[in-house]
């Protein structure tokens, strides 16, 4: 059997295409990917502060931005006499740390390019990426936190985290928890709703600092020792 398709399903199927081509050509910019992977630390920043981590003058960096509204990929907020750009939110995140690792040359044995601070821990828009995100995402699942798939936290999961005082938006669309492609491991950790409750969470503890500026996240001697109480991580 041949199924046949209307002219609206075609019509559809050219605007879907068209659509996704105007935003991998957004991408193709190395300017512009330079932008969005300063925003992946999941602050807002000014055009001033991305035209200089993008190395580009000022009136470049406006139409560069201009782009990346115009297909979705960042948002404005105007306060005051300042405006400062952001991801447009977590799935733009997400599809910029798939690409991070879909770009990486495959080898046979992989070493990553990736600064030490950075591999370690790093921001992932709001929640933790890296070798520490990763290690905790495999306790979880080693530990039935997590679902076999990692879609969801189960009734353990759960309970731990109310036992440690993580809050959870029941309100939000956006997904309970899911497995993000770690892009410098080349295995999953946590993200979802779950996984942007697990880092403020550490930050609200002062067990994580922030670099002002950077995605890197460093580990504090207290956070080290609730990695270890926590998630049974031995970190020297």
């Amino acid at each position: 059997m041949k199924l046949l398709k209307t002219q609206r399903d075609n019509e559809q199927d050219d605007v879907l295409e068209t659509s996704m081509a105007m935003v991998a050509s957004a991408l193709s910019d190395p300017s512009r990917v330079s932008i969005l992977c300063a925003l992946m630390d999941g602050r807002a920043w000014t055009a001033t502060e991305l035209s200089v981590v993008a190395g580009i003058a000022a009136s470049t960096t406006s139409g560069h931005l201009n782009r990346l509204l115009s297909n979705g990929l960042v948002i404005c907020l105007t306060q005051g006499r300042h405006r400062y750009y952001s991801l447009a939110g977590h799935h733009i995140a997400e599809l910029l740390e798939n690409l991070m690792g879909v770009s990486m040359h495959p080898s046979k044995t992989h070493t990553s390019s990736t600064p030490v601070n950075l591999r370690y821990a790093r921001t992932c828009y709001d929640h933790l990426a890296g070798e520490l995100a990763v290690n905790i995402y495999e306790f979880m699942l080693r530990e039935k936190w997590l679902a076999a798939d990692g879609s969801e936290l189960t009734l353990v999961g759960k309970m731990h985290f109310e036992r440690m005082g993580i809050l959870l938006d029941s309100h939000t669309r956006r997904k309970p928890c899911c497995p993000c492609l770690d892009w410098s491991e080349r295995r999953f950790h946590l993200g979802g709703n779950a996984g942007s409750a697990l880092f403020t969470f550490f930050l609200q503890k002062e067990w994580v600092t922030r670099t002002p500026g950077y995605r890197e996240v460093n580990l504090t001697d207290s956070g080290k020792v609730a990695m270890y109480r926590l998630f049974e991580l031995k970190i020297t």
